[in-house]
């Protein structure tokens, strides 16, 4: 038997609870976890429950326990449960076997007084035994005849059952009096503290358990072994039943927390318009998408939850693994393809401003599976489907969200499903050479009208819109491919209505698997989005770069002095929301915690002016001018950096830390004031005439305090000898010579300490977080750069071929990369991989 076989309302209550952060399942012993059997010493458990038991208790954030009227030491040897599964005896008064030295001497005088009483009310009547127990004894009639049993019972019911500082608990043909105040409910209460559980399973077939689902509420479930009547919501019918409720709790359980099979990070594939991103699985499921901003709640958040917290999945009917995934050259449109059957994504680039549409056209012979599962706000509200058969106008729309939903699909036939809290949609669609099948999903209406520009053509437009611009650039020779590939993905994670760059598409996607270094990088920082738009001026487009230094412009605006900027914004150029924990997702692979907002936003980060002069300075150029407005932003940097530039900041990598004199913070200081007196002299612009002056300043505290004789390097700050990739800056911005031997040394110091075989590391330094995490490819191409600079070509040519092979199937990269393990990591598709892989295409091809 499977679990299909257990009532449909229980196995929705499971898949629920499944999914609660922190839980604990418990359990009675005879009658639940083994079945009763007439010699109460054969009582083995079931094997299919112990092993559901044992897997749970294996799980991250799950506690499994046997709470029973057995002694405790006579439950551990009967059940031979593992170690992993916590034991409770005597109705809870034994956590452990030494309970019984906690008794005091009243309690022991009462405990002997009991034996004695017992075994002379109970000597002379077959078939009736005692169990002695450290804080209690149990009188079993189980064996005896009816009438002697009755008559015992009510013997003792009015005899030592009504003495003072007796509890007394009745079960199936057993009373049982203790000299302590014990319960299961207060057991499962103990349990639930101990443990901070967030919602409790308790599965039990004797009146004693009725007092274990008394003490259930709010999410908590109650399942009933056998008839009769219970506090429990759920009855199922004997103890191999139990077993079955315990393997599917422990299935959906293991899903929820690690995924059913999450998909590599390196090959999820990027969808992308002027205001929106999308991720695509491998075989073409809907794995991430944020409405109404990129940067805002999950509608489909399958990446961080599984399919529970929202996905749109087509597969053929007949499964198999896809034959390849692909980019059509030159655009942000995907194709997916199976023997038989083609599903083509793309955002259309010119819906509505505050829609994002996603259009889905599934072409070929083979008849496919559509599953639409929209989980708003990250799962956390309840979704209803409602169907329209409006002919041409026929869909889904979804009920529940504060954004409309609605998913436009003329011709098919929805069969929808509820899990009690949300709304499943499954249909099979056939397509014909003749007649693809198109389903429009649109976020920010509920028209299931007929677009008013057909498909293809919308199709075409979206897929020239790319095309056009990517012809634009001018792209270096060495992986010219890829390289426009990742001038795509940078230019997909630009926000055109605002001018906003995002720094990845993602949150919480981890630096380390089962970790808990997972940040929400969908938000503009003010460094990443100067670094970003800089690239793409490198190859010839600047329209990014305008509208980034609008939306800096804004920014300021809203300040009283530029020394106030945070590190960090919104897409719409606000401060972002306190850093939040999405508890009820269980982050990609078991990787939690799932944040929103990052606490980054709160740091002081000297560094970020640096990068908004170098783009300044590099715009200027491509354009051959300096604009009064891109004068006042170099301005109001250098006027940033005169007046903190001399402090300890947090530095590039957001160490969560007290904040230190970090060398590249002091770097990207010089190099603002160094931007903004060369474009003076350029430009014919009055500078203030302390500039020069503070520039030599910035340069000699760097050259004095930031090196380490001890090591031979520029070290991280000025205050220890640790390591740190972005100290390689000093010689590529040209604070410093490359051809100074300090350099030199910098680089090979470097290059022994942090890097290893195919990536770099950011550190090795504690920076206060638990775990570890892999290279960073930004990192990798820096150590490329300081290889160029000074000489040593071969190995920069090695380690590039290294970054190249990492790029996933569609030419994508995120953060980071696990040499050890060889697999990406971090968020995807990560800007600073891109930009520094163009880059180093650049210099090897010149």
């Amino acid at each position: 038997m499977t679990a299909e076989a257990l009532p449909a309302d229980l196995r929705r209550a499971i898949v629920q609870i499944a999914r609660t952060p922190r839980l604990l399942v418990a359990c009675d012993y005879d009658g639940t976890l083994a079945p009763i059997v007439p010699d109460p010493e054969r009582a083995r458990p079931m094997t299919e429950s112990v092993g559901a038991l044992r897997s749970l208790a294996g799980l991250h954030e799950t506690t499994t326990a046997v709470i029973s009227g057995r002694a405790l030491r006579d439950l551990a040897t009967l059940s031979r449960l593992p170690s992993e599964v916590h034991l409770v005896g005597s109705h809870g008064s034994e956590f452990d076997i030494g309970f019984v030295h906690a008794l005091d001497d009243h309690a022991r005088r009462l405990h002997r007084r009991l034996e004695t009483e017992l075994e002379r009310l109970t000597a002379d009547v077959e078939g009736v035994y005692l169990e002695v127990k450290p804080a209690s004894i149990a009188m079993h009639t189980r064996r005896a005849r009816p009438e002697d049993s009755e008559r015992v019972q009510a013997t003792i019911r009015s005899g030592p059952c009504s003495w003072e500082g007796v509890q007394v608990t009745e079960g199936k043909q057993v009373i049982e009096l203790a000299v302590v105040q014990t319960d299961k409910g207060r057991a499962l209460d103990v349990l639930r503290h101990q443990v901070g559980a967030t919602a409790a399973v308790f599965l039990g077939d004797d009146v004693t358990d009725e007092k274990a689902f008394a003490r259930l509420s709010g999410p908590d479930l109650g399942v009933r072994v056998g008839p009769g009547e219970t506090l429990a919501g759920f009855h199922i019918a004997d103890p191999a039943e139990v077993g079955m409720v315990l393997a599917f709790l422990l299935e959906e359980r293991r899903n929820w927390l690690y995924g059913e099979q999450a998909p590599p990070i390196e090959r999820l594939t990027m969808l992308a318009s002027e205001r929106s991103v999308a991720l695509l699985t491998p075989d073409a499921r809907l794995t991430w998408l944020c409405h109404p901003e990129p940067d805002s709640a999950a509608v489909f958040a399958d990446l961080l939850g599984g399919p529970g917290a929202g996905h749109f999945s087509i597969m053929p009917e007949r499964d198999g693994l896809p034959l390849g995934q692909r980019y059509l050259p030159g655009t942000m449109t995907v194709e997916t393809r199976w023997s038989g059957l083609l599903v083509t994504d793309y955002l259309d680039h010119y819906s509505f401003g505050h829609r994002t549409d996603l259009v889905r056209v599934v072409s070929g012979t083979a008849p496919a599976v559509v599953e639409f599962a929209p989980r708003p706000e990250f799962a956390q509200v309840q979704v209803r489907l409602i169907p329209s058969d409006s002919g041409d106008s026929a869909g889904l729309r979804v009920l529940g969200t504060s954004d409309p939903v609605a998913l436009r699909a003329p011709g098919v036939a929805w069969e929808i499903t509820s899990d009690g809290m949300h709304d499943t949609a499954r249909a099979v669609v056939t397509p014909t050479s003749e007649a693809p099948v198109v389903l429009e999903l649109r976020c920010g209406t509920n028209d299931l009208d007929p677009h008013r520009v057909p498909e293809r053509e919308r199709a075409a437009r979206s897929a020239v819109y790319w095309t056009e611009w990517l012809d634009s650039l001018t792209l270096p020779p060495v992986e010219k491919d890829l390289v426009a590939r990742s001038a795509l993905t940078l230019r997909g994670l630009c926000h055109s209505e605002t001018g906003a760059i995002m720094a990845a598409a993602t949150t919480s996607l981890p630096e380390e698997l089962g970790g808990i270094r997972n940040w929400d990088y969908r938000y503009c920082w003010l460094r990443d989005g100067a670094m970003t738009a800089k690239a793409l001026v490198s190859v010839g487009s600047t329209a990014e770069a305008e509208g980034f230094l609008r939306w800096l412009h804004g920014v300021l605006a809203t300040l009283p002095g530029p020394e106030l900027l945070h590190p960090l914004y919104t897409i719409a150029g606000t401060t972002l929301p306190a850093e939040a924990v999405i508890d009820t997702l269980p982050g990609y692979a078991g990787s939690r915690p799932v944040r929103v907002g990052n606490l980054a936003n709160q740091q002081v980060q000297l560094d970020v002016f640096g990068p908004v002069a170098d783009l300044v300075a590099a715009l200027s150029e491509a354009r051959g001018k300096l604009t009064d407005d891109d004068w006042r932003m170099v301005c109001a940097m250098a006027e940033a950096v005169s007046r903190r530039w001399h402090e300890p900041d947090h530095g590039i990598w957001e160490e969560r830390h007290r904040p230190r004199h970090h060398v590249y913070s002091k770097v990207m200081c010089w190099l603002t004031i160094d931007h903004a007196v060369r474009l003076a002299e350029a430009y014919g612009r009055d500078i203030e005439p302390s500039w020069p002056g503070l520039r030599d300043r910035i340069a000699a505290d760097v050259l004095t305090n930031g090196w380490n004789e001890e090591v031979r390097s520029f070290t991280t700050a000025y205050d220890d000898t640790d390591l740190d990739a972005a100290t390689l800056l000093i010689g590529m911005v040209g604070l410093l010579d490359p051809g100074d031997e300090r350099f030199h040394a910098t680089v090979t110091a470097t290059e022994a300490e942090l890097r290893s075989g195919s990536t770099v590391y950011r550190y090795h330094r504690d920076d206060g977080l638990p775990g570890n995490e892999g290279g960073f490819h930004l990192c990798a191409a820096w150590m490329i750069e300081a290889y160029l600079l000074t000489g040593r070509r071969t190995e920069a040519e090695d380690l590039f071929a290294q970054i190249v092979d990492a790029a996933g199937p569609t030419g994508l990269l995120p953060e980071e990369y696990d040499p050890v393990a060889e697999r990406s990591l971090g968020n995807h598709p990560q800007a600073y991989s891109h930009l520094g892989l163009i880059r180093c295409a650049q210099l090897l091809s010149g």
